[in-house]
């Protein structure tokens, strides 16, 4: 039996004293994969058991590629919140042209999601795209990544 909740996010505002001391702090860097984490999403018509039937997406994004047009149904996860405490970086296994347009939706011209990597940036390794933090900082210690698949970074462990 397949349960499904939904999850309510509180905002609450930084305290004065909070916001000094994160001022004072080097920012670590959240490294954040795109499908299965910040988003999920599906080809019209293709039902996901990961979402509710009939639950309709937060956005439909239409793609062309290679006069090939492609719509996909996203739901997102709340990111602004976090860009108060982390540098956010997109890192995803999926081709730019796909990536950037859900990044830039995400990021509703807000500037918090400018440093981007896509399936270029990643090494091909046994059929599957392995990311190289390292391109994000030098300093692997600054770096937080959330991703769904932990065989992405498993060169970093």
């Amino acid at each position: 039996v397949i349960q499904y909740q939904t999850v309510r996010y509180d905002v609450l505002p930084l305290s004065p004293i909070s916001r000094n001391r994160l001022n004072q702090v080097k920012r670590k860097i959240l490294v954040l994969d795109l499908d299965e984490t910040l988003i999920h999403s599906h080809h019209d018509g293709v039902l996901r058991p990961t979402v509710r039937p009939g639950t309709p997406p937060d956005f439909i994004l239409k793609i062309f590629y290679k006069f090939l047009g492609i719509s996909q149904n996203l739901g997102f996860s709340p990111q602004t919140q976090v860009s108060q405490w982390y540098e956010l970086v997109v890192f995803t296994a999926s081709m730019e042209i796909y990536g950037c347009a859900v990044a830039d939706k995400l990021d509703n011209n807000r500037s918090i999601l400018n440093r981007r990597y896509y399936r270029q940036h990643c090494t091909l390794e046994l059929g599957s795209y392995i990311k190289d933090l390292s391109v994000v900082h030098s300093d692997l210690s600054s770096i937080v990544i959330l991703d769904n698949s932990p065989g992405a970074y498993r060169s970093h462990p």
